[in-house]
């Protein structure tokens, strides 16, 4: 901006209102003219760490080391900093501290013969690797990353210049005096959370957090606790959010699942859900049945024998209501064109058969003591009181209640981020290939406009309390996204549940992919999804999971010529055995992104004691010629805008159209 230019003291004037507000906060020339410095100097900052992780379902221990080692970037960091100065067992100590420094503190306390040396070159190595990771950021926000309690010795340490002769002693002795006055084992756990803290600039959750695996609630903790972070939600999440407002439909799809995979710790322990009501009423409906096709996937330990019979009975009981309660609402909607799942009323009890699309095949079970001839969609009393009551187990669930509306803060459908597009599922594309058209209360959408039409009513379904017609309508679309045909998180054409429950043959069990997974590989497509949420073709990327990669079988992550990356990989035991690794994550920093596939990880207790990292293996997919600065993030673009206004503000001042205080 040329500063006395008569058309920009025109836009000043009409700008002036704004600029009084703003010179409450600036109220000289010299601090408007300090934060127009500060904020330049920023711009020519490296751009910050993004990880992004997908498809969790529960797996906290893989999950909470995933996040404390960065995907591998404080390995990386720690071989750029020692190199060959440190031998290979060194720096995998040095990382175990820092992923795990208060448990690590317990244990080297107990073996360490030689505490106070070891305290010395620990406390020595850690500031440099700290001065390392805050190196990209201004020292007002490294600053408000540190410990309350040893803030200024930290500030102190990273800004100390230990090669400065007279200057050494300084820093050699508050390093004695840290030891001296026994806070050696404090500080070093507050330097460890400063390098976690500042080693990643933001972490993105591509969906999937809950379901499969038994801690999604300790996920949801740590997420809560992270600095910086945004959610997309997966279908698997859509379905607790559900439940969460009250949907009983979702709320039986969630118990389903879990009592699927004997997974009750999330329900029972995480959520307080009393799953009495539910064990007393299989025990009586189904106490003879041996509802040998509801047994649950045990992935990890064996259960007892008599464990096991109960969680099938449980597990057939919900599922039934299940069915009656989808039946219900698919009568109820038809524009949900979902009428393929009427399978209730399809079946002849009396021949052990049931109709699908026509064709008559035989069932495996056929004891159904709570289905009405006249209307098998209609839940008995028993069940209707049953399911009310696991209904307000989840709408009442105080820490439940606490994620959700966390998921709602900071999740959304889809989110454009520094020229990326991240979503968990897909776009749904019709048959051509181009975006498919979808008609809810008489409108159409397609594309950005049908993500935009699911995410609100996503929102209304949780936060409308006005008119219950309209909240029940929006909780009738939580259950269509997890599982209706044009839902971008689900993005396939029928769900089969009740077919792999009571169907021999396989072939009812298909569920055909949207096209979009057919045309994932075209870059064309990807340039049209580029241009459809306007973002530039030749620099931005699709992230997403939803779909598990099947390295075992070749598939690659790197889809469209690199302009799309799947990043589910297999988090979930239940997957490992079909894609072969124990999935993807992918860094996005200054030089590009990486890619990182993950070996099984063994147990947090391992990684403690015996200093075993998660085997990984990292590929570059973009590496820039020219590194990224803040300038060319979201951030930057903001940060512009601001000295722009505060350019402004300058000039008024100094024309005086504003007094300075």
């Amino acid at each position: 901006m040329t500063l006395y230019d008569e058309n920009n003291i025109n836009i000043i004037k009409n700008d002036l209102r704004y600029l009084k507000l703003l010179s409450t906060k600036y109220p000289t020339i010299s601090l408007a003219s300090s934060e127009i410095i500060n904020l330049q100097s920023i711009l020519n900052l490296p751009k910050g760490t993004e990880h992004f992780i997908s498809d969790i379902h529960g797996e906290y221990e893989s999950f909470t080391h995933m996040l404390k080692n960065a995907s591998g970037v404080i390995k990386r960091k720690l071989d750029e900093i020692f190199g060959t100065s440190l031998m290979e067992r060194e720096k995998a100590a040095l990382a175990t501290l820092i992923y795990y420094p208060e448990e690590k503190m317990e244990l080297l306390k107990r073996t360490e013969q030689d505490l106070e040396e070891w305290y010395k070159i620990t406390l020595y190595r850690l500031i440099q690797v700290c001065k390392s990771v805050s190196s990209k950021y201004t020292r007002s926000k490294v600053r408000k990353a540190l410990p309350e309690d040893f803030s200024y010795i930290i500030e102190e340490l990273l800004n100390e210049q230990v090669d400065r002769i007279n200057r050494q002693e300084y820093y050699t002795g508050i390093i004695d005096t840290i030891i001296d006055i026994g806070c050696a084992s404090e500080f070093v756990v507050a330097l460890s959370k400063v390098i976690q803290r500042l080693v990643v600039d933001r972490l993105h959750i591509i969906g999937d957090i809950y379901d499969r695996g038994p801690g999604a609630e300790i996920i949801m903790d740590a997420l809560m606790n992270h600095h910086s972070i945004d959610i997309q939600w997966g279908n698997h999440d859509i379905i607790w959010m559900g439940a969460a407002s009250g949907s009983r439909t979702c709320a039986a799809n969630a118990l389903r699942v879990s009592l699927r995979y004997a997974n009750l710790s999330s329900i029972e322990d995480g959520y307080g859900i009393n799953l009495l009501p539910l064990a007393t009423f299989a025990l009586e409906i189904y106490g003879n049945d041996p509802c040998k096709y509801f047994i649950p996937k045990t992935l990890t330990k064996k259960l007892p024998e008599n464990e096991v019979s109960l969680l099938a009975k449980m597990h057939k009981a919900i599922a039934i209501i299940q069915f009656k309660l989808e039946g219900q609402k698919v009568k109820r909607h038809p524009e949900f064109e979902m009428d393929y799942m009427l399978l209730l009323d399809k079946m002849d009890l009396e021949n052990k058969t049931v109709t699908v699309d026509g064709k008559t095949y035989p069932l495996r079970d056929t004891n159904f003591p709570t289905l009405s001839k006249d209307d098998p969609y209609k839940l008995t009393p028993e069940e209707e009181e049953l399911i009310n009551k696991l209904t307000h187990s989840f709408v009442n669930s105080e820490k439940l209640q606490r994620h959700i509306r966390f998921l709602y803060s900071k999740g959304s459908l889809y989110l454009v981020y520094n020229s990326n597009i991240l979503f968990h599922g897909c776009i749904p594309l019709d048959e051509n290939g181009d975006f498919e058209t979808v008609n809810f209360e008489g409108k159409s959408y397609k594309g950005k406009s049908l993500l935009d039409m699911f995410d609100r009513y996503a929102r209304e379904a949780y936060f409308y309390k006005k008119d219950k017609n309209i909240k029940n309508y929006a909780m009738d679309i939580m259950w269509y996204l997890w599982c209706g045909q044009h839902s971008p998180l689900f993005g396939k054409n029928r769900i089969t549940t009740f077919e792999r429950y009571f169907i021999e043959d396989k072939l009812t069990h298909i569920e055909e992919k949207n096209t979009y997974y057919k045309l994932i590989n075209d870059e064309e497509l990807s340039n049209r999804i580029f241009e459809e949420f306007h973002l530039d073709k030749d620099c931005s990327h699709i992230i997403n999971g939803h779909i598990p990669v099947k390295t075992i079988q070749g598939e690659s992550p790197i889809k469209a010529n690199g302009k799309l990356l799947v990043i589910d990989g297999g988090f979930c035991k239940a997957y490992q055995p079909e894609t072969g690794i124990a999935g993807y994550t992918l860094i996005y920093n200054s030089y590009g992104f990486l890619l990182t596939s993950h070996e099984p990880f063994d147990s947090i207790k391992k990684a403690i004691e015996e200093e075993k990292d998660i085997l990984s293996s990292t590929i570059i997919v973009e590496h820039g010629m020219q590194r990224k600065r803040v300038a060319d993030t979201d951030i930057g673009e903001e940060i512009t805008y601001q000295i722009k206004d505060l350019e402004k503000l300058l000039i008024a001042y100094r024309k005086g159209l504003i007094d300075e205080i």
